[in-house]
């Protein structure tokens, strides 16, 4: 085993140099995939984050960035008062475009394509729940950072520790799954914000200024957020189930070969998310201890993330429930043709905008959701398996470690939480769907008691101004 070993690091040194000397052969396209081969790998977990953080810092959600440290090599988190100004920048511009809108008889996307009494104000609260919902997002990301830093660093702690028990992280899975949520996030919100103007446009509608930006800066703000918690929340899963497999292993040599035989072999894994050599050599008891301590930090690196994590979550879940019932309610009501629509859009045109912006923020929960359900499941895993090796293990010390991971495992459990309010996993989503129909069917029945029916907006104002003259 020790030769395999040897051999695999030779044929690493083999295809090193050959990447080293691949300049002298391939002309100048090796400059740009050497660029490219570090843009996709990674070494630490701050590295594996710099696009991501590069992101942020650039529209103000974090104060910091990571950069390069000239005397040690590593990358490092790198403060700067720019963050700071750029955040406030963006929340003052983002103010002054809701008041312009707001001055502008309350303007809005959906108030191109329906307006009456009902979206009126629901198009009021968009507005008030969207600039309400924005500045919380950049306070809750920059005042708390120190909480972000410090979940950073306990990702840090871990890391080390698990390379202690055999665990070698590959960095680099985790930069492309930040990669490809930042891609996806980017290419739905600039489909569906293409398509909405190009819409307006077709039918010489023409939105201020004011109003595209406050458009597009809302749907930008909420995907980095999303994105930035499916990134931690994956981190956390991905170091549960290193634990999980670390405690996996073990349980498998004791299946295949004695205690004693064991201790004196070493054994080499290919795993799906990382690389593990678990050096078997140490005391099962002391695999056992050092997995409880890195177990313990991956639950308080995930209580520092959801605290940081809190407010944004509430913010984006609440703006996305609100928009789906309004969204749902202007479909609902024009397929079950209860509502005299008078637009220069079409019923299909109509039908599409409503549908895909309500396809938006349902995305938008479901990444929330998802992400951190599958952390939790990962964690509840590893109690199964300490309850396995506590039926397997013959000897005392051994069994007295697993016990006390197993009374860990009963007070350090992991869960998210928006501002404590609501648990973050898979029941939300009848928690919602319940709302959404409750709602749905209130504002379906106004509309059926709905004497005046529909009515535009744009004599909404006219009418109180003569409803109180004629009062006079």
């Amino acid at each position: 085993m020790q030769m395999d070993i040897v051999m695999d690091m030779d044929m690493d040194v083999e295809k090193d140099t050959e990447l080293a000397a691949a300049p002298l052969s391939s002309g100048w396209c090796d400059p740009l995939r050497r660029r490219l081969r570090r843009w996709l790998t990674a070494k630490q977990v701050f590295e594996c984050l710099r696009p991501l953080f590069f992101v942020t810092y650039l529209h103000g959600l974090t104060s910091f960035y990571i950069s390069h440290c000239a005397t040690s090599g590593q990358r490092e988190i790198k403060k700067s008062w720019f963050g700071y100004a750029n955040g406030l920048i963006h929340v003052g511009l983002y103010s002054v475009c809701y008041v312009l809108t707001i001055c502008n008889d309350c303007e809005s996307v959906a108030s191109y394509f329906f307006r009456s009494r009902i979206s009126y104000f629901g198009d009021m609260m968009q507005i008030v729940s969207g600039f309400i919902g924005v500045t919380v997002i950049y306070l809750a990301a920059i005042i708390p950072k120190h909480r972000l830093e410090q979940c950073l660093q306990k990702f840090h702690t871990m890391d080390l520790q698990l390379h202690s028990v055999g665990v070698k992280i590959m960095y680099s899975k985790v930069l492309s799954f930040s990669y490809a949520v930042m891609l996806s996030m980017f290419l739905v919100n600039l489909a569906f914000s293409w398509g909405t103007f190009a819409v307006l446009y077709s039918s010489n509608v023409s939105p201020t200024l004011a109003l595209q930006f406050t458009f597009m800066v809302q749907h930008t703000v909420i995907a980095i957020s999303i994105a930035l918690f499916s990134c931690f929340t994956y981190l956390v899963e991905m170091r549960f189930i290193m634990v999980n497999k670390v405690l996996k292993n073990l349980a498998h040599q004791w299946d295949t070969r004695s205690l004693k035989a064991v201790q004196k072999q070493r054994s080499l894994q290919c795993l799906d998310s990382f690389s593990m050599y678990t050096i078997v050599t140490k005391d099962p008891a002391e695999i056992i201890q050092e997995s409880m301590e890195i177990h313990q930090l991956i639950c308080e690196a995930a209580a520092t993330a959801n605290k940081y994590f809190t407010y944004q979550l509430l913010t984006i879940i609440s703006i996305a429930f609100l928009i789906i019932v309004f969204d749902a309610y202007y479909v609902l009501e024009t397929l079950l043709g209860k509502s005299k629509r008078e637009s220069k859009f079409k019923t299909v045109e109509f039908v599409t905008f409503f549908s895909c912006q309500m396809i938006l923020y349902l995305i938008a929960i479901i990444s929330i959701v998802e992400g951190s359900n599958r952390a939790i499941k990962k964690s509840e895993k590893t109690g199964g398996i300490v309850h396995s090796l506590l039926n397997k293990t013959k000897s005392a010390e051994v069994k007295e470690k697993l016990q006390q991971f197993s009374m860990q495992l009963m007070h350090l459990k992991i869960n998210f939480t928006a501002a404590g309010l609501f648990n973050i996993d898979r029941t939300l989503y009848f928690t919602i769907s319940g709302a959404l129909t409750t709602y749905l069917i209130i504002l379906l029945q106004f509309t059926t008691n709905s004497p005046s029916g529909v009515e535009n907006s744009s004599d909404c104002c006219g009418s109180l101004q003569n409803l109180t003259n004629h009062t006079n």
